[in-house]
């Protein structure tokens, strides 16, 4: 076969990975007389690597991850007290393989929803499906929608090896239907053992308050918290030190 022939045959294969490398693959084998075992075995490598560079890419927008948010660029210095090992015992995925949960709780600006994405974007390069969602937004918007588009919405919400439930009761008071839709999401998913993060501002001793009924209340935190590492966030806001550093580069820039 020629090359022209090669080329064409792996397309047809669907063999992207190998086509994208094989001209350089091939001279490399030339000037350096490899063998072709080993030769075989980077062309092969180079598949295995483009497949798995696009399936990592494939999950990360399935995820619904606003950005590749790292524990790397999280700057613990500036807020010493908060739980930097227990979010590093999150970082390793250990609790979804368990089927256990999180909770995040703490000070607006703390960087709860920093490490929860961080996790969750771990997950996507481990191989795990996962699900972000904004909490309160996403279940104003699943009390509008139509009936199929709840029941394809609901499948998303259960089916991911993780969910992460982000700024819950940001908005305080929630919905009766949202209420219903965060306990069947959690009841569903503790009989599945699949993981949650939950995020929230809000202490869990108030919870009743914003789902308007404590019975629900209950019932929710302790499917949640039966497996379930708690994080609790204090100190001051990232947010509030960012824009006072960005007021002192214009005020600096004007001057």
């Amino acid at each position: 076969m020629t090359m022209i022939e090669i080329e064409r045959a792996l397309r047809a294969l669907r063999l992207s990975g190998i086509r994208a490398t094989l001209d350089t693959r091939v001279m490399e084998a030339q000037a350096t007389q490899q063998p072709f075992l080993e030769t075989f075995s980077a062309i092969l490598q180079d598949e295995l690597d483009r497949r798995h560079s696009r399936l990592t890419e494939r999950r990360f927008k399935q995820s619904r991850l606003d950005e590749r948010t790292t524990l790397n660029d999280f700057d613990w210095r500036f807020n010493p007290k908060l739980p930097r090992q227990a979010c590093f015992e999150l970082h390793t995925l250990k609790f979804i393989t368990e089927g256990s949960n999180a909770l995040i709780i703490g000070k607006p600006g703390t960087g709860k929803s920093h490490v929860a994405k961080a996790v969750a974007y771990q997950a996507t390069l481990q191989g795990y499906n996962v699900r972000y969602a904004e909490a309160d937004t996403e279940f104003a918007q699943f009390t509008l929608a139509g009936r199929d588009e709840q029941s394809q919405a609901l499948r998303a919400y259960l089916e991911p090896d993780l969910l992460v439930l982000d700024d819950m009761f940001l908005a305080r008071r929630i919905s009766e239907p949202s209420a219903e839709l965060l306990q069947t999401i959690v009841h569903q998913r503790y009989k599945l053992r699949r993981s949650i993060i939950a995020t929230s501002n809000r202490v869990v001793e108030d919870w009743g308050k914003y789902l308007g009924d404590n019975t629900m209340s209950t019932t929710i935190l302790d499917r949640l918290m039966h497996r379930s590492a708690m994080l609790q966030f204090e100190g001051k806001s990232y947010r509030l030190k960012e824009a006072a550093a960005r007021i002192a580069r214009d005020t600096s820039n004007v001057s």
